[in-house]
């Protein structure tokens, strides 16, 4: 019998996560203008906030890497991929100029901040860590690629 309460209880935890994963993807795609706000029925785009809703999507499948259930990472990496597609689009249609680039180089710290702290749209956040030694907390783990 507690075989059966485990899988329901685990069962009612996926169905939660993927509430969550599901609701951050909306607000994001609120901000990508893909869903008219309800206050004034227009579609608004704030790339600033989409993006912030984006990287907490990109974080927790960084950090529930290994953790999730099929249907859970199936989810989270389909809805991290749209709406990576629309921001990409999105910012095309915006000049795709992104607030944070600039042509001045960060610092240090704060590249490798990012670079762990939020990852936008690109390929290689998919990509496994490489099988090798580990890298050292100072070198940068992404790179964030917004379209080009």
């Amino acid at each position: 019998m507690a075989e059966v309460q485990k899988t329901t209880q685990s069962g009612e935890m996926t169905q939660r996560f993927i509430e969550f994963v599901m609701m951050q993807a909306q607000n994001a795609a609120l901000f990508l203008g893909q869903i008219p706000n309800p206050q004034t029925g227009k579609a608004e785009i704030n790339l600033e906030v989409a993006r912030m809703f984006i990287d907490q999507l990109a974080m927790i499948q960084e950090k529930t890497r290994g953790n999730l259930t099929t249907d859970e990472s199936t989810v989270l990496r389909n809805a991290l991929s749209s709406l990576q597609m629309a921001f990409v689009e999105a910012s095309q249609g915006k000049g795709g100029e992104f607030p944070h680039e600039s042509a001045e180089p960060m610092p240090e710290a704060e590249t490798a901040a990012q670079g762990t702290a939020s990852s936008g749209p690109t390929e290689s956040i998919a990509t496994p860590p490489p099988s090798g030694p580990p890298e050292s907390e100072s070198k940068k783990k992404f790179s964030k690629s917004y379209g080009a």
